[in-house]
């Protein structure tokens, strides 16, 4: 009696670690997925031998959260840092440019802030002055006369600051080209410069905040760019290269792709040009 109890013991406890861990298996979902990349005019090819992370938020959010996090000032506080003169500054903000040398700038700029704003003025003078523009206005006043005569000094520069201002009224279509002289107060160079810093520092941390905070898996394709996950409990993944590229020919691709993982379920995805990120203009 006592062994048949003790074999009827044995059989439940089977039975139950038996049901348990068909629960337990039911309860998570597996990843299938299939990498390739299609270079320009050739055939696809398997993305081979390459690390995905399976994150529990988008590798693009995380990193603009990081960006929030770390930004660059804004524009017009920006602004009020540059080394020029008060009449540039106000003239950027007003015109919501930081490029003085990019194509057609100079069309936003008119007589009267030629006049007005003095890298403008010094810009627009080298640009036509020494012979390379008909009738341009030439200076009568010199260091040494300011010493010596000061007020004859401040005679002939007033009449050439008039004869400036009628020529470039009357002959607008001089301030073409101008801009070409405005490189070295040009503000897009320090701008771009501290896009550049944050881009650098985002691109140093945002993987490692990824796989630390937000990482539950990750896998190595086969050579013939396939992988799979199992184990994962249902919820929103997103399948991620992080910052790393994908390369094959002129592609650079990565990968962001959100997927739906439920209990007892398979999912397969094909990775492919379609659903990546073109890493030649994406920030990190």
């Amino acid at each position: 009696m006592r062994k048949t109890a003790l074999f009827a013991l044995s059989l439940a406890l089977c039975a139950f670690c038996f049901a348990s861990g068909s629960r337990a298996q039911s309860t998570t979902g597996r990843l299938d997925f299939l990498a390739r990349v299609t270079p320009t005019g050739a055939r696809s090819e398997p993305v081979r031998e390459f690390t995905f992370y399976i994150l529990t938020k988008s590798y693009t959010e995380i990193v603009k959260e990081m960006e929030d996090k770390d930004p660059i000032p804004p524009r017009d506080e920006f602004i009020d840092t540059l080394k020029v003169s008060p009449e540039l500054k106000a003239w950027l903000k007003e015109h919501e440019i930081l490029d003085l040398t990019m194509p057609d700038v100079d069309k936003a700029i008119t007589p009267d802030d030629v006049m007005h704003v003095p890298e403008f003025k010094a810009a627009y003078e080298r640009s036509n002055s020494g012979g390379v523009t008909d009738g341009f206005p030439k200076p009568k006043y010199n260091d040494a006369e300011k010493a010596e005569h000061p007020d004859k000094y401040e005679k002939h520069k007033e009449e050439y600051i008039a004869a400036l201002k009628k020529f470039v009224q009357t002959h607008p279509q001089t301030i073409a080209g101008m801009e070409l002289e405005l490189d070295a107060v040009n503000p897009q160079k320090k701008w771009a410069a501290l896009e550049s810093q944050q881009h650098k520092r985002i691109q140093r941390t945002a993987p490692d905040t990824a796989q630390i905070k937000f990482m539950v898996a990750k896998a190595d394709t086969d050579l013939e760019g396939h992988a799979s996950i199992s184990g994962l409990v249902p919820g929103s993944y997103w399948i991620s290269t992080l910052n790393l590229n994908a390369a094959s020919g002129d592609m650079r691709l990565r990968w962001d792709v959100p997927i739906l993982i439920q209990a007892g379920q398979s999912v397969r995805v094909e990775l492919t040009n379609l659903n990546a990120i073109d890493a030649h203009g994406e920030k990190p």
